[in-house]
């Protein structure tokens, strides 16, 4: 029976980095992708105009395109300073596009990450997916993002995989959809960098016996 996906990404380029050859699997094997962003992810920047924005939506929709998912939801909230707006108004809008879509596996960010945009999605999407008798979510996965998740404080909300999907026959599409982001990829010794990203997933892979995996933290499974 396929399932309904929804990746909950803070930016535009998270969704790639964090779960991309998971996105294309899913959609090879006939599930059906939808990515939400709560943010355009350059409002950070000094004097941001509109055609960056729209830049950046295109961006991501062509990155959608590639790994198979539908067409992606914006939110609008502000750049790095999610934590100015209501916890409660971020979670409500994450609820309408769960009883639109009716998920059965959410993806998000991983709770300890660095980014302040990262933990609010975090939160917001754990409140937005209680587990109520009528909620369609039955499996909740965080993810791993170069320079956010290894960047924070060491003991602090460690992520610590447990599961590993096999991307083997999908690196191509999630290289392809990386280099949509180009201008957020950076030059080495950075670590957010195309290469950095084939190299960690190499490195997930080899841990479990696989050529190439991305890495999980299981949040939440519901047995029925």
């Amino acid at each position: 029976m396929n399932k309904k996906i929804l990746v909950v990404a803070a930016h535009p380029d998270d969704e790639v980095l964090g779960c991309g050859g998971t996105m294309a699997r899913h959609a090879s094997n006939g599930d059906k992708v939808h990515v939400l962003f709560m943010s355009a992810g350059v409002g950070s920047r000094e004097n941001i105009k509109n055609d960056e924005v729209n830049e950046r939506r295109i961006c991501a929709k062509q990155a959608s395109k590639i790994l198979g998912s539908q067409s992606p939801q914006f939110l609008n909230f502000p750049d790095n300073r999610m934590d100015s707006i209501s916890l409660l108004d971020v979670v409500k809008s994450i609820e309408l596009v769960i009883q639109e879509i009716g998920p059965d596996v959410v993806y998000t960010h991983h709770i300890g990450d660095l980014n302040i945009d990262h933990q609010i999605t975090h939160k917001a999407v754990l409140t937005a997916c209680r587990p109520q008798p009528e909620s369609s979510v039955k499996e909740i996965y965080s993810f791993e993002v170069l320079s956010s998740t290894e960047w924070q404080t060491p003991g602090y909300h460690p992520f610590i995989p447990n599961v590993f999907v096999n991307i083997k026959e999908h690196m191509a599409s999630k290289s392809e959809a990386l280099q949509i982001y180009g201008e957020e990829m950076q030059k080495s010794p950075h670590s957010r960098t195309i290469k950095n990203s084939i190299r960690l997933n190499t490195i997930r892979g080899n841990s479990v016996g696989m050529d190439f995996s991305e890495a999980f933290s299981l949040v939440r499974k519901v047995y029925f």
